[in-house]
């Protein structure tokens, strides 16, 4: 076989298998990002119940006063027959032998804490201290979990000796048999919807609205304020010092071992891991020289840019790298300076890779968790003013994914927040990418033309 044979076995090889890599990819990227946006879009598009609207109104004063009272009046209405059955058997119960009316009283007392749970509090009762406890189910997925509930109680089969207890769901109703509350399960699953009125809602709120009662009202504007805050402040440190730096090691640098040191330095900084930036931005912004007293946006935004800049450095590097000889050459025979032949021809002709570093680079930032932990981040608070970013910390996306999932105490009730969040931070970093694209390509066809 010949040698040109050879080179095109191998060339082919080596396409099919370049190729196969990238459907591949793409395939991996389906399957992670195709349930995270379907389930995320849900924190912005659901049925909302009535529950939600009167919540909209006491909360947030969003919705039709008239309108949202006119609901929350039928939906009363039919909620009443369920209190009316209540009230009757508790009055029935007190006719009954101590040890049945002990019993009844405490399977009552649960039935009671799941209608609390789906309809909110009773009408006359007094009102909750926790906003959680103060509303009903403000979707209607939720509140088809929490009819489950008010339906069924777990339970665990052991006639099977040779394996552990198997949890099991059985009907509620029969505890009730024979007594004025059983009619009630069955009302309640027959007019669930005349109770709860869902209706289907784009909610924009999510975006603009405050996180109340630990996110299990509102939405997320404190974390996407502070995720551009943190994110702004580490670009307005970074790209500066960055793109001069990537200037000196490309135009002035001399090829010595104190370059090369530092160009060393720069790639091994690019692959230290993000938590060892966090400790350091704790020891040297907070504790050393005292960016802030504490935690802040301020020691966040500097330990980001730290982060970033070698990734800035390199690929400034490549970018001005890339431009031609010639161009400097042509610069500096029409008698420019070396300063002047770098701002006016060099940096233009090399801003479309510079761009797409920055871009990159800002999209890191957004999504890091590890360096804001010890420097910025906070699990609550309200969105801060600008003026406040230099002195207080601030939730932020990536650090709120993270507690949402492993530490909040209702972790099932605000799935939606969570996926929510994560649609929002890959949309984010989507669109950045997305624009640095665009923007490359208006820059490279100005250039040519």
């Amino acid at each position: 076989m010949s040698s040109r044979s050879t080179r095109r076995i191998l060339d082919r090889a080596f396409t099919g298998l370049g190729g196969f890599s990238t459907l591949l990819l793409a395939a991996a990227l389906l399957v992670i990002l195709v349930p995270i946006l379907i389930k995320g879009f849900g924190a912005f598009v659901f049925r909302e119940t009535v529950e939600h609207r009167r919540m909209l109104l006491d909360l947030y004063e969003t919705g039709d006063r008239a309108a949202v009272e006119t609901e929350v009046a039928a939906a009363a209405k039919a909620r009443e027959p369920v209190y009316a059955m209540l009230g009757a058997f508790k009055k029935e119960v007190e006719a009954l032998p101590a040890p049945e009316r002990r019993k009844l009283k405490s399977d009552c007392k649960d039935l009671e804490k799941a209608l609390n749970s789906l309809l909110g509090p009773a009408p006359g009762t007094t009102q909750p201290i926790l906003l959680r406890q103060r509303y009903g189910q403000n979707r209607w997925d939720r509140a088809q979990v929490a009819i489950g509930k008010v339906l069924y109680e777990e339970a665990y089969d052991y006639s099977d000796s040779s394996q552990m207890g198997k949890k099991i769901l059985v009907p509620r109703v029969e505890r009730f048999r024979g007594t004025s509350l059983e009619p009630l399960f069955d009302y309640v699953r027959d007019q669930s919807k005349a109770m709860l009125l869902p209706r289907w809602i784009f909610y924009g709120g999510f975006l603009t609205h405050t996180s109340r009662d630990a996110h299990f009202f509102g939405g997320i504007r404190a974390e996407v304020l502070g995720t551009f805050y943190l994110t702004l402040g580490a670009m307005l440190f970074a790209v500066p010092m960055g793109v001069i730096a990537a200037i000196y090691l490309v135009e002035y640098a001399r090829d010595n071992w104190l370059n090369s040191l530092i160009r060393s330095c720069v790639s091994t900084l690019a692959g230290v891991p993000s938590i060892v930036f966090g400790l350091f931005g704790l020891a040297f912004f907070i504790n050393t020289i005292h960016v802030s007293g504490s935690k802040s946006v301020l020691a966040g935004s500097l330990t980001l840019g730290l982060l970033i800049l070698p990734t800035l450095i390199r690929a400034s590097e490549e970018a001005l790298r890339a431009v031609p000889h010639t161009y400097k050459q042509a610069a500096l025979s029409l008698g420019a300076s070396p300063w002047k032949s770098i701002t006016t021809v060099i940096l233009p002709a090399a801003l479309p890779g510079i761009l797409t570093g920055i871009v990159i680079s800002m999209g890191r930032a957004a999504g890091e968790t590890a360096p804001i932990i010890f420097t910025a981040a906070v699990s609550v608070g309200q969105p801060l003013t600008l003026l406040k970013t230099l002195t207080q910390p601030t939730p932020a996306l990536s650090w709120n994914i993270y507690n949402l999932c492993t530490e909040h105490e209702a972790v099932d009730e605000i799935r939606h927040v969570q996926y929510g969040m994560v649609f929002t931070l890959v949309l984010l970093v989507l669109l950045l990418n997305l624009s640095a694209i665009v923007i490359r390509a208006r820059l490279s066809r100005k250039l040519r033309v």
